[in-house]
């Protein structure tokens, strides 16, 4: 069992950035596949970026060029640095993992693993 803690989330105005971060616990995330997803209320949770063990990186088509998702160097952290935030990425936000290699890296249904969300908040 792997227990996944966000953190970094905030309020911030238009235009600033964030670094959200994903630590896991007993375990690394060094054999891991890792997605951040987010959720509006009354909506799906939503893929937003993720990282294969090997490094491979995907991103949604509306966050690609502005956000970026990295692991640390001892593969114990998995970041997504946020720039150029706009209201509309206001969302809460989730770290997944999976050890099992991804049939769809976009989907919820691949990931075994959840943390609770940390809230990020963009105003106008």
């Amino acid at each position: 069992q792997v227990s996944l803690v966000e953190s970094g989330g905030g309020l911030v105005p238009a235009g600033d950035s964030l670094r959200l971060s994903c630590t896991a616990s007993p375990r690394t995330f060094s054999s891991y596949y890792v997605g951040w997803f987010r959720q509006t209320p009354a909506k799906e949770r939503v893929f937003v970026a993720a990282i294969s063990w090997s490094g491979a990186v995907y991103y949604q088509k509306s966050v690609k060029g502005r956000f970026k998702i990295s692991r640390e160097g001892a593969n114990d952290t998995v970041y997504l640095q946020m720039d150029s935030l706009k209201p509309e990425d206001t969302a809460v936000y989730y770290c997944a993992a999976t050890r099992e290699e991804w049939s769809d890296e976009r989907t919820p249904g691949s990931y075994a693993f959840w943390g609770q969300g940390t809230q990020v908040t963009v105003s106008s």
